[in-house]
């Protein structure tokens, strides 16, 4: 009499099995120091360690989540994998945004059931199984990928994971900006070396309120994205975060930070569509110290002087001219206005010319009282230290 075997696993759209282990499963083995080995089921064969095999036969049929030994007496911890082990364990071909990252960007960017998605650089197709499970079969994941051999390793391992084909995906070789579909999409996740290249073309295609992130891995990159979402006008104010993990080690009094942290791997930039025609307000926040100064290459948002205006400046104070400012900052004194608080609204703008372009001569000698303000033929004088309402000796 044969032995029945359990029937073969069942797709589902959201990759997750339940039931006995069958053939052609992937499960994963945990040995006493928690390392973890992924092993596909087949009949008939043996899994070697270093402590003796273990036959598939052993686990095929059986429940995940026993204990197996093996023929040197070592025991392993029998599960299937989930996601996050999955992500991590998988072939790849391109790198891969690890199971840290992914959590944030479905979190942050409100991935909802339904949701129609744009991914742009589908890599090994980590972040696409979390986004997929996240949208399920009513939603639309759009992904993008420049090479055919990162597209096809991506393809053999979302099929793995989800038994079969999954229905909302659609998988695409091709530049970004150059095969974008006119399809209207409500989040976007661009994953690739230079996402402010393509923020115009998914700016025409992401609906009003709807969410873009990027992930960078350098600190010029986060930069770089950020002040082209500024420049553009037609998102919110962008958001750069990093996120970080670490275990924790808890027995008895023993309590203490784990080793194994999880540091960098990328940033993330957060921010949403603005309504067709309409702009983001100016920032209120003055930038830091020379943000924009000559030095600075980047894309300038508005409300910043160009590189060329910038560039003109010590020029026309060499050569005594008057200086255009940007905005309306320090101000002559008003009638009937105390001194004190004209000289106290001058402090408090000081650093936004500093900002834009670096502090020039005359506004050195405004501050240290050779020069008049702008509008006043009295220049302006420091007060004796008995006047001041904080000193050094205060702090």
């Amino acid at each position: 009499m044969t032995e029945t075997q359990p029937p073969a696993p069942q797709p589902s759209p959201s990759g997750v099995r339940t039931g006995p282990l069958a053939e052609g499963e992937r499960v994963t083995l945990t040995d006493p120091k928690g390392r973890r080995h992924s092993v596909v089921l087949r009949a008939g064969a043996t899994y070697h360690t270093t402590k003796g095999g273990i036959g598939h036969d052993e686990l095929i049929g059986g429940p995940e989540g026993r204990v197996v030994r093996s023929v040197g007496g070592m025991e392993f911890l029998v599960f299937r994998p989930v996601l996050n082990e999955f992500m991590v364990t998988m072939p790849r071909g391109a790198a891969v945004i690890y199971p840290k990252d992914a959590g944030q960007i479905v979190m942050w960017n409100d991935i909802f059931p339904g949701a129609r998605v744009l991914e742009a650089g589908a890599g090994s197709g980590a972040l696409s199984m979390a986004l997929l499970r996240a949208i399920g079969s009513g939603g639309r994941l759009y992904s993008y990928e420049r090479r055919q051999e990162f597209a096809d390793v991506a393809r053999r391992n979302v099929d793995r994971f989800f038994g079969e084909p999954h229905p909302a995906w659609d998988l695409r070789v091709g530049d970004l900006g150059e095969a974008i579909g006119p399809e209207p999409i409500d989040r976007a996740i661009l994953d690739m070396l230079a996402p402010w290249d393509c923020i115009d073309a998914v700016a025409n295609v992401l609906v009003p309120g709807g969410f873009l992130c990027c992930y960078v891995a350098t600190a010029t990159q986060l930069g770089r994205v950020m002040d082209t979402l500024r420049a553009h006008g037609g998102f919110t104010e962008p958001v750069g975060r990093e996120f970080t993990s670490r275990d924790w080690h808890a027995e008895g009094l023993a309590i203490r930070p784990g080793h194994a942290t999880s540091g960098h791997t990328g940033f993330l930039v957060f921010s949403r569509r603005l309504a067709p025609g309409v702009e983001a307000p100016m920032r209120r926040r003055r930038p830091a110290p020379g943000a924009y100064g000559p030095e600075y290459l980047g894309p300038r948002p508005k409300g910043v002087p160009t590189l060329e205006e910038v560039s003109r400046q010590p020029a026309a104070r060499d050569a005594g001219e008057p200086v255009p400012r940007r905005a309306a900052r320090r101000h002559a004194p008003r009638d009937g206005e105390p001194e004190e608080t004209q000289r106290e609204e001058n402090a408090a703008t000081a650093g936004l010319d500093d900002a834009l372009v670096g502090p020039g001569s005359d506004e050195r000698a405004r501050r240290e009282g050779n020069a008049p303000l702008p509008g006043s033929s009295e220049p302006v004088t420091e007060r004796p230290s008995s006047e001041r309402s904080f000193t050094q000796e205060d702090a």
